[in-house]
């Protein structure tokens, strides 16, 4: 047992080693355009990330998914043209984790026969994003484009006891989904698509310049 519980030990640090060398990579594909931009909320320089690229052409349109309710266009708007957000910019309310943001995307996605997106969140939280996404648009072309919010040390994590800890918790929620997906359990009730797509929009309408 002793041997076991060693070998699940190093095989957990490796896999951590892993995870923080790949959460710390840049986008491949910087100037590649797609239909669409995606953020999910919840970290630092995302949205800001998201409208930077939408202002430079490379796509038609971006998604904001998991945004809090009650929370308006009007709010989250930064230093940006509100002629941007007027045409351009949708927030999606429905999702509360990844998984769910992952869902809301394809909805509204498919809801616009889009096939390609750019997915923008942080670089630690990327690798569970992507196989999120990619579960639930197995025939979109996805472009990983992270963000490296400053408070978090990636590139010497083992360091910084905050970073150590956020890298080691997300690792732990990557396996998990991991677990979840190759298992086949616990797996969501998905919305139907017209449904969940008319209430983003008819939301994202609704608001004062989006």
């Amino acid at each position: 047992m002793l041997v076991a519980v060693v070998a699940l030990a190093l095989l957990w640090s490796g896999g951590l080693a892993w995870f923080a060398d790949t959460a710390g990579e840049g986008t491949q594909q910087p100037d590649l355009a797609t239909q669409a931009i995606v953020v999910p909320t919840g970290g630092s320089g995302r949205l800001e990330e998201g409208l930077r690229l939408l202002e430079s052409g490379l796509a038609q349109a971006l998604f904001v998914t998991g945004v809090a309710e009650g929370v308006e266009s009007a709010e989250l708007r930064v230093r940006h043209d509100p002629a941007l957000w007027a045409c351009c910019v949708e927030l999606g309310y429905e999702a509360e984790d990844t998984a769910a943001n992952a869902q809301e995307a394809a909805a509204w996605m498919a809801d616009r026969t889009f096939t390609s997106l750019r997915l923008v969140t942080s670089g630690y939280h990327m690798p569970r994003a992507m196989m999120e996404f990619r579960s639930a648009m197995p025939s979109a072309t996805l472009v990983a484009h992270p963000v490296f919010p400053e408070h978090v040390k990636v590139e010497h994590w083992w360091r910084y006891r905050g970073t150590a800890a956020l890298i080691a918790s997300e690792f732990t929620k990557y396996l998990w989904a991991l677990a979840r997906r190759t298992l086949g359990f616990g797996k969501r009730r998905r919305t139907p698509l017209g449904t969940r797509s008319a209430r983003c929009s008819a939301r994202s309408h609704s608001t004062p310049g989006g």
